[in-house]
């Protein structure tokens, strides 16, 4: 019989070992850090885990097209100075009130539209995208997921339960190791090194590193108060301090003075972002009315939103969430349809619209589109409806295969699945 001690030392027999065989140097710093993790596994990592990641955060920005080309610009100009310039670098604006940023493995950058009303200048934006670089750059993902795995070793050895991710409910078999599963809360070593190696970079493309000194300031006011409101998926993963706008401010003294700001061309890129803040506002409230079941509130808001922005899909999106809710799916349909119209490269779009033509018993309307919505991204409730609609057409055979899908991704919709296989097994 194997002791708890003698299970203990093996333990951290494996994890030692795992440490000293995983060091690696950071292609930043120069120097050793823990990776069990290629290169081309980050790149390929990256690489598929970026559009998920996209897909469950509501996708791209597509209103002002020209600000997702500006804001490339800006992060590609900071990556050709980078230490790690061949990486493929892409950055991309999702259509995200929360402010926030992230990079995966790779260089896949995101900044969402709620942060980037925040910031005033090009400087801040390139303090924001240059602290993402480098988060890339120095393989700061790979060091967090390999630590990850020598820890979840150690747990399995030890016999604790795993637990579910926050998105294991939506995300089927094959993407359950998707999106923000690779999105790491970093260390405050990570968080200090992208700060002062971000600012290097913003220097080296000809930015004001004060605007790096300018951005955290504002990260530590906006997180007194009630300020913090929509700032927790920032404040989790970037924690603001005031030590941190002390280092940044010891940083700049030994870089380059008189970069520019550019403040004049970043108002110039956000305009339409601040022209379309109050629909954006009402929306925000739409959904918090929504929230607390106030749904001819929402329905209020939302439609007033469509008439301040009607090129806006997400806005007629939760209008067909809020008529769904109230079970008039005609009307919801109707909603989901220009919602598709306008931006059909989101998945939750084709998703809704054959959930509502499956309660409207058109089937074939229904398969089709969530078929479609797999496309984009893999999801336990596409495989679960979709089940639902071959068993209404007698295809027990394909509806068994796609509840047994959606039952290994966990939560609510699992036990639905499994319950519906049961009723299947039980009929055969």
């Amino acid at each position: 019989m194997i002791s708890r001690n003698q299970t203990f030392f093996a333990t951290a027999a494996f994890v030692t070992t795992s440490i000293l065989s995983g060091c690696v140097v950071n292609p930043v710093t120069g120097e050793q850090q823990f990776s069990l993790i290629s290169t081309q596994q980050e790149l390929s990592l990256g690489q598929q885990q970026y559009p998920k990641n996209q897909q469950q955060q509501g996708g791209q920005y597509t209103i002002d097209p020209s600000l997702q080309d500006y804001v490339n610009r800006v992060g590609q100009k900071l990556a050709r100075v980078s230490d790690q310039p061949q990486l493929p670098y892409e950055f991309v604006v999702l259509n995200n009130s929360v402010p926030n940023a992230w990079a995966l493995p790779g260089g896949k950058i995101a900044v969402n539209r709620g942060l980037l009303v925040l910031l005033d200048d090009e400087a801040e934006l390139a303090a924001v995208l240059g602290h993402e670089i480098v988060h890339a750059a120095a393989r700061h993902s790979a060091t967090a997921m390999s630590q990850q795995q020598v820890l979840g070793a150690g747990l399995a050895v030890l016999g604790a339960a795993a637990k579910d991710t926050a998105y294991a409910d939506l995300i089927s078999t094959g993407s359950q190791l998707g999106g923000s599963a690779y999105i790491a809360r970093y260390g405050r070593g990570n968080e200090l090194e992208s700060d002062e190696y971000g600012m290097k970079y913003m220097a080296a493309a000809g930015y004001d590193p004060q605007g790096a000194v300018r951005l955290q300031r504002k990260f530590v006011e906006l997180s007194k108060g009630r300020q913090t409101n929509g700032l927790e998926a920032l404040f989790a993963s970037h924690p603001p301090s005031q030590s941190r706008v002390n280092a940044n401010i010891e940083h700049s003294k030994s870089l380059a003075k008189g970069g520019i700001s550019n403040r004049g061309a970043y108002q110039k890129a956000i305009s339409q972002l601040k022209r379309d803040a109050d629909a954006y506002k009402n929306y925000d409230e739409a959904l918090k009315a929504a929230s607390n079941k106030q749904y001819d509130n929402a329905l209020n808001l939302v439609r007033k939103a469509q008439k301040q922005q009607p090129k806006e899909a997400a806005f007629f999106a939760l209008e067909g969430d809020l008529l769904a809710q109230k079970k008039q799916y005609a009307s919801a349909h109707k909603a989901y349809d220009r919602a598709v119209q306008k931006n059909p490269a989101l998945f939750s779009h084709w998703l809704k619209r054959g959930m509502v033509s499956a309660q409207l018993k058109d089937y074939t309307s229904a398969e089709r589109d969530l078929n479609r919505s797999l496309r984009y991204l893999d999801t336990a409730y596409a495989h679960y409806y979709l089940g639902e609609v071959y068993e209404k057409q007698g295809n027990v055979q394909t509806a068994f295969q796609h509840y047994q899908t959606a039952s290994q991704a966990g939560g609510e919709i699992a036990s639905k699945a499994q319950a519906r296989m049961q009723g299947l097994t039980n009929r055969g």
